[in-house]
């Protein structure tokens, strides 16, 4: 699926400040569930509430989609923020973008 279906079909949000962009997230939702497809903060504005907001955002992303969880892959280095963002660990996932590594996979129950 291209950029442009992802926008068609996923809700995006990119987060601005007034040093400019601070941050996306995109989430997903399909049959097989609906999933936290990225969560990036620009490295000089972690830890200032960026990802806790955006993160927020996209849980009820996931509420507007109907869905009853939302799916994070994480990368390894953010899990902990997922950790206290209220996600369950849930096993693990092949990652897509990088070939044989494993990632850890959470649950955030709506």
């Amino acid at each position: 699926m291209g950029a442009k279906a992802d926008l068609n079909n996923d809700k995006v949000v990119v987060a601005e400040d007034r040093r400019g962009l601070a941050g996306i997230t995109q989430v997903s939702n399909d049959q097989t569930g609906c999933y936290l497809e990225k969560l990036f903060v620009d490295t000089d504005r972690i830890d200032q509430g960026v990802g806790k907001v955006l993160y927020g955002w996209s849980l009820t992303a996931a509420r507007d989609f109907r869905a009853k969880e939302l799916i994070v892959e994480a990368d390894p280095d953010a899990a902990p923020f997922y950790e206290r963002m209220g996600c369950k660990r849930n096993g693990q996932a092949k990652s897509a973008s990088v070939p044989g590594r494993i990632l850890p996979l959470y649950v955030h129950t709506l």
